[in-house]
């Protein structure tokens, strides 16, 4: 422990008091979230779609822009890993068990009530696999971009320490080794406990649901509590193994997984209406993109509650996984450019995410639509996907599949979290002691056990909002830092 810092020991503190709180407290702690979760989305629900917009124009300047052949590191740096194992491991942490728990899901959601058409119609239908894709395309991958690459930039080129705070160094100067440092590091290990507690608490209800399906076990809170205990166990023997052998090899598994499911539901689904929702929906998506991205539309009550139960809760749940998902992004690149950076980590994930709900939401669509499986809409939100399995050939199969897939991305994202969270609170240590991860890997279980007893999804989504907040404000920052920092570079380059 002699290398953990006052960060680690604030965060820790304020995260025991937080469990304590839910643990003794838990309709209580539900109240008060659920108060200030309304406060933040009618007074500043605008600052989220604004910001997340900010950061993908950003994005997008800088492919094009004159720092996009620097590398982050020496110009002479090799990348760590092949493109095909960066892809799979940062696509691992980035969206792991959210697009599999809402891959069906969420365009039933938008076919069942969606905005400006009419209910359960085809136009309904294509409206909802745009949202869908919408929610967890380029926006999504953006504020992944962000704050990847700013810590990328500064640890692997200026060699500062792989911290938050360490990339206002050209904003702060050496106050970043101060109090203000401090503060930003701790609302990052926040944030991150909160964002990845939400995926953990939606990973256990899924596969609740899913042993429920195949199996006469009560997807009850008490199970769910079980289930998070027989997983934390199994990520904390995969964080004691490294980055190089437990997260790299459970990522290739991940996307393996992925992609077998992926081919048997389009093998078995309807392939024909799947392979067309692929690019109608894509042609769709990239249309509507500039309009979809800032409309909240303050004249329409029910458009706008949409807007804060969908949009707003995506994007602050993507801004409170940002600073895990971003430090493990810039731990595995470097060596790459700039710009080869950006256009992989806005991309290509996005790509697969636009097949991702063409095939498992397409295929739930059309069920409801030729009156095949009518009911799919009603199930509970984590049974979705489950139950549009049980409508295809060899359905138990796939649900088996996609079991064993919700597994390992649980593990691997609460693996890599604990690697962060590790990073974060051992002044940006590229090896942080085990003990330290395993503290934190039982923290995160703690706090989506305490999150789930205090409300469910409701409780998880609160959580997100609340927590990604103050987080806002130091990404808007860190893109001036880094934008800095980049212009001083360059020119010593020339």
């Amino acid at each position: 422990m002699k290398k953990v810092t006052d960060v680690f020991w604030i965060s820790l503190i304020i995260c025991v008091i937080f469990v304590l709180w839910g643990g003794f407290a838990p309709e209580n702690l539900g109240n008060v979230s659920s108060s200030i979760q309304s406060f933040l989305t009618d007074k500043f629900g605008w600052l989220y779609i604004f910001s997340v917009a900010i950061f993908l124009f950003y994005s997008i300047y800088l492919i094009f822009s004159k720092y996009g052949k620097m590398k982050l590191g020496n110009q002479n740096d090799k990348p760590e890993y092949n493109r095909l194992t960066w892809f799979a491991m940062l696509f691992s942490a980035g969206m792991g068990i959210g697009i599999i728990f809402w891959g069906v899901a969420e365009p039933l959601a938008h076919f069942a009530s969606a905005p400006e058409s009419d209910p359960e119609t085809v136009e309904a239908a294509a409206k909802a696999l745009r949202y869908s894709t919408f929610h967890w395309g380029l926006h999504t991958w953006a504020i992944y971009t962000i704050i990847a690459l700013s810590i990328a930039y500064f640890k692997f080129r200026r060699k500062a320490p792989g911290m938050i705070s360490a990339t206002f160094e050209p904003l702060l100067g050496e106050k970043v080794n101060g109090g203000i440092g401090k503060i930003i590091d701790i609302i990052a290990v926040f944030a991150t406990i909160f964002g990845v507690a939400t995926s953990l608490g939606l990973g256990a209800s899924q596969i609740g649901g899913g042993l429920a399906f195949i199996s006469d076990i009560e997807n009850t809170i008490s199970t769910k509590f079980i289930i998070i205990v027989v997983v934390t166990v199994l990520f904390m023997i995969s964080a004691w193994s490294g980055i190089s052998r437990g997260i790299k090899y459970l990522s290739n598994i991940n996307i393996l997984l992925a992609i077998a499911l992926l081919l048997l539901t389009i093998i078995l689904g309807p392939t024909g209406f799947i392979i067309e929702s692929i690019f109608s929906t894509a042609w769709s998506y990239i249309k509507n993109l500039p309009a979809d991205t800032f409309r909240v539309s303050p004249a329409d009550p029910e458009f706008n509650q949409w807007v804060k139960d969908w949009t707003i809760f995506y994007w602050a749940w993507f801004i409170a996984w940002s600073p895990f998902v971003g430090m493990f992004i810039a731990r595995i690149s470097k060596g790459r450019t700039i710009r080869e950076f950006v256009s992989g980590v806005l991309f290509v994930p996005t790509i697969f995410c636009i097949v991702w709900f063409a095939v498992f939401g397409g295929t739930g669509l059309f069920q409801e639509l030729e009156g095949i499986n009518t009911g799919l809409k009603n199930l509970a939100t984590e049974e979705a996907m489950f139950g549009m399995f049980s409508s295809l050939p060899l359905g138990t199969l796939a649900t088996i599949l996609a079991l064993f897939l919700i597994g390992t991305f649980f593990i691997t994202s609460a693996d890599s979290a604990t690697f962060v969270l590790g990073m974060q609170s051992t002044n940006g240590s590229l090896n942080p002691p085990n003990v330290v991860k395993l503290s934190w890997g039982v923290i995160q279980a703690a706090t989506a056990s305490v999150l789930l007893a205090s409300g469910g999804l409701q409780a998880l989504q609160t959580a997100s909002i609340v927590s990604a907040f103050p987080f806002i404000f130091i990404l808007l920052f860190m893109i001036v830092s880094l934008t800095k920092a980049m212009r001083e570079d360059y020119q010593k380059l020339k």
